[in-house]
């Protein structure tokens, strides 16, 4: 029943988002935990956007609700084919959507992301969803606060080029605390080694696609 719900691709990432939420003091209100990753295919995502959108529209609330689509720069996920199928569950939920005034954010990068982000924005333009849509320009988790209302959001940007990275400060957690992490030990010589022909390398616990394109 929580008004917060997140669609975010990475491990790491979907964490750092469910943290923020947590850190703006939404923690209570967050719905649900999950991510997208190992460059699912385009009715994958279709599917797992479909039945985030189905839950979310289980019980309603006066206030609306905000779905919050993020994620890192991706290293081999094609964005424009995981948005297709974002896409294909926004249009089967357009009118529900707009029923149950819920927000879409999205802060995405990665192969294609400018193809992904701007078949989305036209497809939000075209369903009259409203979505704010932004690329590695913007701060990882400047949709937090943006959806939740707790800052200006910032303007979105031109999708007629690929963006930069992020050229604005970061946006500064609730709450934040001193670090109290120990200083860093003094610097110390050392032995660089760089492989060799005969170096033997172990790849533990990886899908074969990904270690094949970083090869």
């Amino acid at each position: 029943k929580g008004r917060v719900w997140t669609m975010v691709a990475g491990g790491g990432a979907s964490v750092v988002y469910a943290d923020t939420v947590a850190d703006y003091g939404w923690g209570h209100e967050l719905a649900n935990y999950g991510e997208y990753s190992g460059a699912p295919s385009t009715e994958e995502t279709f599917v797992y956007a479909k039945t985030l959108l189905s839950l979310m529209m289980k019980y309603k609330h006066p206030d609306g609700k905000f779905l919050i689509i993020g994620g890192g720069i991706a290293n081999f996920t094609d964005v424009a084919a995981t948005f297709t199928g974002l896409i294909k569950a926004l249009e089967h939920y357009a009118s529900e959507i707009k029923e149950h005034k819920i927000q879409i954010w999205i802060r995405r990068a990665g192969p294609n992301y400018v193809e992904g982000l701007r078949k989305v924005k036209a497809a939000s333009d075209k369903l009259g969803l409203g979505l704010k849509v932004y690329g590695p320009e913007t701060h990882i988790t400047a949709v937090v606060p943006m959806a939740l209302g707790l800052m200006e959001p910032l303007p979105e940007p031109d999708l007629s080029v690929a963006c930069g990275p992020p050229a604005r400060k970061m946006i500064p957690g609730a709450g934040s605390k001193p670090s109290t992490q120990k200083p860093a030990p003094a610097p110390s010589q050392h032995t660089i080694v760089t492989a060799t022909p005969e170096t033997t390398s172990i790849v533990y616990g990886m899908q074969n696609r990904a270690v094949q394109g970083m090869l």
